[in-house]
């Protein structure tokens, strides 16, 4: 999952979701399980567990799975830990790349990554480098040929929830949280029975850089490559597809 909330790019998560299912699963079950051994199995108590809750949801997984998961996590004979680290880098022409990743090996996994961006014209910096470029917010899809509801009703529905902002584009809905109105927004809608195509606190970029056909193409694969790596839960650009 990664890059800027335009529908190109939501439509380009959402085939990989659907054709890798398991791999998505697998890493979300991840983030539950570092939530869980970070705060507890209790999202009432734990708001990182409740924000990773709602990402699931959003990536339809079944309310089963997201139980069971957290019932292992919390388990006495769990043993798997994992780290959560993120990496600074560039991409061609100087696009800011930030990727958080859950490891159990630390130099494996820098190793693999800084492989992947010296491998498609990037180079992996140092921390800081280019997270200032970024903010954390709390960012909602809804998909309008999924809901049957009016721009003004869910618009009223998100802002007195505590959404900071509502964006209305030609197939869906972007509404934007701070970090801490985000569960409570996105409840509110789940509660409404609206479907939320995309549900998850994410670094948003504050400017964007446009890329010629070639550097594109390597930004691309350097995406879709990074994307790969089991350990890498999300990656999150400047690029201006």
């Amino acid at each position: 999952m990664s890059g800027h909330s335009k529908w190109h790019n939501i439509q380009a998560r959402k085939g990989k979701a659907d054709a890798a299912r398991g791999k998505i699963f697998t890493k979300l079950g991840r983030e539950l399980l570092m939530a869980v051994k970070m705060g507890g199995p209790d999202p009432a108590a734990n708001f990182k567990l409740k924000d990773v809750i709602s990402k699931c949801k959003a990536n339809n997984m079944p309310n089963d799975t997201i139980k069971n998961a957290i019932k292992k996590a919390s388990g006495a004979n769990n043993s798997e830990n994992y780290e959560e680290i993120t990496y600074e880098g560039y991409g061609p022409a100087g696009v800011a790349v930030v990727v958080n990743a859950a490891t159990d090996n630390k130099n494996r996994t820098a190793a693999d990554v800084r492989h992947i961006f010296d491998k498609f014209g990037g180079n992996l910096g140092t921390t800081g480098c280019v997270s200032y470029l970024f903010c954390r917010k709390g960012v909602i899809i809804v998909l309008k040929e999924d809901n049957n509801i009016s721009e003004d009703d869910l618009m009223l529905m998100s802002i007195e929830a505590g959404a900071e902002n509502f964006e209305n584009y030609d197939e869906y809905f972007e509404i934007t949280t701070t970090p801490e109105d985000f569960s409570k927004v996105s409840e509110e809608l789940e509660k409404n029975n609206i479907k939320m195509e995309q549900s998850e606190i994410r670094f948003v970029p504050s400017t964007y850089i446009t890329l010629d056909e070639e550097k594109s193409r390597k930004m691309q694969l350097l995406i879709d490559h990074l994307e790969d790596l089991d350990d890498v839960m999300e990656i999150y650009h400047n690029w201006d597809e």
